[in-house]
């Protein structure tokens, strides 16, 4: 029997969707049921790789998670890659698609639908409940036309929708009437209930409010949840996370700086790091300098590695990085900051805009050549100092040259990967997930003679998964949401 289905969507970005479908399905997974997530259609450049073979957003990654299933490409199978000349680069199923601007994919989109609905039976047919997450905001009904991520799909799937709306940021009572008021009466139908996230302070004081929504949309009020803190633990899909204060840590023994660029990618490599109390996590944004007292810099990796190094360099934070390493400092790119790091990086086919050539920071002796064929495996090996890792790779391209010699790591099976400078002070790798390994974080603490890692971050994470679970599950009528889903 195919399973039910129940979707979020939101009155804005960032209401906390993701984070209510991740509890949700950890709470449901405990009740003993089959659990799994979907979102149609997202825009992230925070990606996972999958046990099938591709890639998918990293929320629906975390989802599935706490669902305690192997994430699948069925559970995000249109995934927007955000680049810059070109547009967004479009995975569907998790495989590269094509790339299109805005305007353009508004029009390819009626063409991904059959593959939207074709994963999600796929899932129905796995699970005895599948919850949806929507993108965005319901109400942008100038992209109603051909869309599969919110009442496009609903529709489409005949899925009831729960509207999320966001407390914290305020504006959440007129924001809830609003998304009511631009809604086609065909979706409006759909919506069987409302969230309302974030909330602090006394409850009996939005009693009233809760009435007001309810009396002017028809929607009946499904739950109050307090703000969650601990959200900040798990890893975060949208770039605005990055933009959260970062906790006072007295501890900190060692100072990690990391270049903030446009099209930062695959950024929850920086989380293990800021979960450790002794570790001083930098996030440095254009008009900043990079602190010159940094043990290490960090540069991350990009969707779109020849527009952030012009970036990188239009910040002056090239100046800084070399002031870095003449100082004696540590530099580690990884992915795409592993590409910016050598000599040049070669596009002959034009994969990220105008095919050419750019001079690279020349730090590590190596030269990329991008190309179409993308990478996207799980790795596991050890670095260099011996200290073993398991992570996962996802590029496009290939470098080489003499710095390679001296490779960064040794994957299983011996092949070497990454390189190191002449000196042991630059190093780049095309591995990500490096640091959620704490055999492989605690080898860089112990480098930096930061003491041993803290933190267990996979129990870190379970953890949390359980107390958002429990916080939901103390706040929203799970029984109520199932009799919802249909």
């Amino acid at each position: 029997m195919p399973a039910r289905a129940l979707m979020f969507q939101g009155t804005g970005s960032d209401v906390g969707k993701s984070l209510i479908v991740a509890g949700l399905a950890r709470a449901f997974a405990r009740r003993g049921l089959s659990v799994r997530p979907f979102k149609p259609q997202n825009m992230s450049n925070n990606a996972a790789v999958t046990a099938d073979g591709g890639e998918i957003g990293r929320a629906q990654a975390l989802q599935a998670r706490a669902a305690q299933v192997a994430p699948s490409v069925h559970m995000n199978p249109v995934l927007l890659k955000p680049q810059s000349d070109i547009g967004a680069q479009i995975v569907v199923q998790g495989r590269v698609y094509g790339s299109a601007k805005a305007a353009a994919y508004q029009h390819i989109k009626r063409e991904l639908l059959p593959f939207v609905l074709e994963s999600y039976l796929r899932l129905r047919r796995e699970a005895d409940i599948v919850l949806v997450e929507g993108a965005g905001s319901a109400a942008e009904v100038n992209l109603r036309d051909n869309d599969i991520a919110n009442m496009g799909f609903a529709r489409a799937a005949i899925v009831p929708v729960a509207i999320v709306g966001d407390i914290d940021r305020g504006g959440v009572i007129a924001s809830l009437i609003g998304t009511k008021a631009v809604l086609a009466p065909e979706d409006d139908a759909l919506v069987c209930g409302f969230i309302i996230n974030k909330f602090r302070g006394d409850p009996s004081l939005f009693a009233a409010a809760l009435e007001r929504v309810t009396l002017a949309t028809g929607w009946d009020a499904l739950g109050l949840v307090p703000y969650f803190a601990d959200a900040r633990l798990l890893p975060a899909e949208d770039a605005l996370a990055l933009e959260q204060s970062p906790p006072h840590k007295p501890q900190a023994r060692v100072r990690i700086a990391v270049p903030i660029l446009p099209h930062i990618a695959n950024f929850d490599d920086l989380d293990p790091l800021d979960a450790e109390p002794v570790v001083d996590l930098v996030r440095v944004r254009p008009g900043a300098a990079i602190p010159g007292d940094a043990d290490l810099i960090l540069v991350p990796g990009s969707k779109a590695t020849i527009a952030d190094l012009a970036a990188l360099r239009a910040a002056g934070f090239d100046i800084d990085i070399a002031a870095h390493r003449r100082r004696g400092g540590m530099i580690l790119g990884l992915c795409g900051g592993y590409q910016m790091l050598g000599r040049s990086i070669a596009d002959p086919a034009g994969i990220e805009g105008p095919a050419g050539t750019v001079e690279g920071l020349g730090l590590l002796d190596v030269i990329t050549t991008l190309s179409h064929e993308k990478r996207l495996e799980p790795a596991q090996g050890a670095t260099s100092d011996g200290a073993p890792f398991a992570g996962y790779e996802m590029h496009m391209g290939m470098t080489e040259g003499p710095d390679c010699m001296r490779p960064f790591a040794r994957l299983t099976g011996a092949a070497p990967e990454g390189a190191i400078s002449a000196d042991g002070r630059v190093m780049g790798t095309y591995v990500h997930g490096l640091f959620a390994d704490d055999r492989q974080r605690a080898a860089w603490l112990q480098r930096f003679a930061a003491g041993a890692a803290n933190v267990r971050y996979d129990d870190l994470i379970e953890r949390t998964l359980d107390a958002l679970a429990a916080h939901l599950a103390a706040h929203l009528d799970l029984d109520r949401l199932l009799r919802l889903a249909r």
